[in-house]
């Protein structure tokens, strides 16, 4: 049954890939709207193939400009947030050079950030602001690496810049920056627990390839996805303070999504009406 299982998720990835990719490319080439949302179907597609089961709490904010700020535990998470809203990630440099997950974000339009290289941050920061000052909703993992899922990580607010450089460049002098927490609950409806959440959980240590392979073989996989409430960010808001709020926010969040546990199933894009335990 592993085995055609396997089989089955790697037919649907590439059947779907390849109806999809002609469309991304000429959309990018020649810059239509649809290269935003194809990228949404592709997601919401394989995450229900990999029997990802997503519950929505909240809704992304319907102001613009938009900068969504999450946890960040896993390759999954991309898969997850994709599903949901029509988004583009801002990932770290080296994911440009990955086998498939590489050619990938490069046809999601993704934000390719070199935190190595401070000549560049400029530059980068401003692609970021770009994209915001379009309509783009962008979303930035400022833990700037992948957690246990238990808990999150110290923020890094350098990346933060991303929202001061819009600011100039909308009408408002305004950008909204909504936090959100993703919880990784159970395995078929039974609570993974503290000590088995790893299992989900894809720390940069450890082989993609292993991990990936075990996500595919347990699939039915349950998973929390709140959406707090969005942060005003203007020419007067301090950016360290206002990133001690966020990562605030989200640990509550994160919290909150880890003691109550599993959820029924909704389909990935679709609120639910319970609190999204928001830190006060």
């Amino acid at each position: 049954m592993t085995a055609l299982r396997l089989i089955g998720v790697g037919l649907v990835f590439l059947v779907l890939t390849l109806l999809l990719l002609p469309l991304q490319l000429l959309a990018i080439a020649t810059g239509h709207e649809i290269r935003r949302r194809l990228p949404r179907h592709w997601h919401r597609v394989m995450a229900r193939t990999i029997g990802f089961r997503i519950a929505v709490r909240g809704a992304p904010a319907d102001r613009r400009p938009l900068l969504l700020i999450s946890n960040h535990v896993s390759w999954k998470d991309i898969i997850i947030l994709g599903a949901i809203t029509d988004v583009v990630f801002v990932a770290k440099s080296e994911v440009r050079t990955w086998p498939v997950f590489g050619w990938l974000a490069r046809l999601q339009r993704s934000v390719f950030i070199d935190r190595q290289r401070r000549r560049t941050t400029g530059v980068q920061i401003g692609e970021m602001a770009a994209r915001l000052t379009a309509g783009e909703i962008l979303v930035l993992f400022p833990e700037g690496t992948t957690s246990d899922g238990n808990r999150t990580l110290p923020f890094k607010t350098a990346l933060f810049g991303a929202a001061t450089a819009a600011l100039q460049a909308v009408p408002d002098r305004r950008v909204h920056v909504q936090p959100v927490s993703i919880a990784y609950l159970g395995l078929h409806g039974l609570p993974m627990g503290r000590y088995h959440r790893p299992v989900a959980a894809w720390p940069g240590d450890i082989p993609l390839a292993p991990h990936l392979l075990r996500v595919l073989q347990y699939g039915a996989l349950d998973i929390e996805v709140c959406f707090g409430e969005p942060l005003a960010f203007d020419e007067t808001t301090d950016r360290k303070r206002a990133a001690r709020r966020l990562e605030a926010q989200i640990t509550e969040m994160l919290a909150g999504s880890l003691q109550q546990g599993p959820h029924p199933r909704q389909p990935a894009g679709e609120a639910a009406n319970a609190d999204c335990h928001d830190a006060p």
